[in-house]
């Protein structure tokens, strides 16, 4: 029979009793489980004063057990303008400080990095419980390498939990899969915006490739990546897919090829977040759309008009 232990301590406790041939009581191990985790909580807290997590692309139930176990225990919330505000009010305490830092591109409204900073360490050096709550997952286009260079620049310690990233809620929502045999091998994730560029030589290898293009933070240049891609012999048939607000009730997915796009959605207002997918596996979303949504509305959109 496999065995499974939560710590050290437990591990030793059946050992002791399995010299004896006494079977370890289930009220016992139980018990023995539930202070072995309450340690390693207390642990966390005690040795990291900030957590920096990934809440996920949207949808409210795409978020790890850690996470909700952090956001019960917090006393401070720094949350993303892409976070969905359910995930805060169904497990976080009611006696949390929650701190909206709203981001957005081409938006004068937006907090700035520095000042974000700024707020998680104050916080984390009063001695409170900080949770640092990022849309989507911490690793991809997120800014987390200034925030854990001001926290260790700043002696203060952490812990990063991972989450979905868009590129992989936004394709499993729409039935699209990123890499499929007979499909393709491979996936590059990218950015187009007015800071991010890339040289000759990189635009010719994307064009010429097979592989999957996922692109974030896109949308509102999607005109100038459709032309960079064709006049690098991009195939012109190549589908295209814009996804706005993956994974939530607000969902929408506009397909399209290359050649076709500023005839069908070519200066069209994305909501934010949307993410733009290349490639052949475009072709499954009409096969595979599995998810209904389309709602009017948008929910990362309501959550700054909330708070003007």
């Amino acid at each position: 029979m496999t065995q499974y232990f939560i710590d050290d301590m437990s591990q030793q406790e059946l050992n002791k009793d399995s010299k004896h041939n006494l079977p370890l009581p289930g009220a016992t191990a139980k018990a023995m489980a539930t202070r072995g985790r309450r340690g390693k909580e207390e642990e966390v807290w005690k040795k990291n004063k900030v957590v920096i997590a990934g809440a996920g692309p949207g949808d409210a139930e795409l978020i790890t057990l850690k996470l909700q176990k952090r956001l019960i225990e917090a006393d401070v919330i720094i949350t993303d303008r892409l976070v969905n505000p359910a995930i805060i009010k169904e497990h976080a305490s009611k006696s949390v400080e929650v701190i909206l830092t709203g981001k957005q591109g081409y938006h004068d409204g937006s907090v700035s990095q520095e000042e974000i900073n700024e707020l998680i360490v104050r916080h984390a050096l009063a001695g409170k419980k900080v949770l640092r709550l990022k849309g989507g997952d911490v690793a991809f286009f997120s800014n987390v390498l200034d925030e854990l260079r001001c926290l260790t620049v700043n002696g203060i310690e952490f812990e990063i939990i991972p989450g979905i990233t868009a590129a992989s809620g936004a394709s499993a929502y729409a039935g699209i899969p990123l890499t499929a045999r007979g499909f393709s091998r491979e996936v590059k994730i990218l950015t187009l915006t007015q800071c991010k560029h890339y040289s000759s030589e990189t635009w010719k290898q994307l064009a010429n490739s097979t592989e999957t293009l996922v692109f974030y933070m896109t949308s509102k240049h999607l005109d100038d990546l459709v032309e960079i891609l064709l006049r690098y012999t991009r195939k012109p048939n190549t589908p295209l897919a814009v996804i706005e607000q993956a994974t939530t009730i607000y969902q929408r997915v506009h397909v399209t090829t290359l050649k076709n796009c500023k005839k069908d959605i070519s200066g069209k207002d994305f909501s934010s977040p949307s993410l733009v997918i290349i490639g052949k596996v475009v072709n499954l979303y009409q096969q595979f759309n599995w998810f209904k949504a389309g709602k009017e509305g948008s929910l990362f959109n309501e959550l700054i008009l909330a708070n003007k």
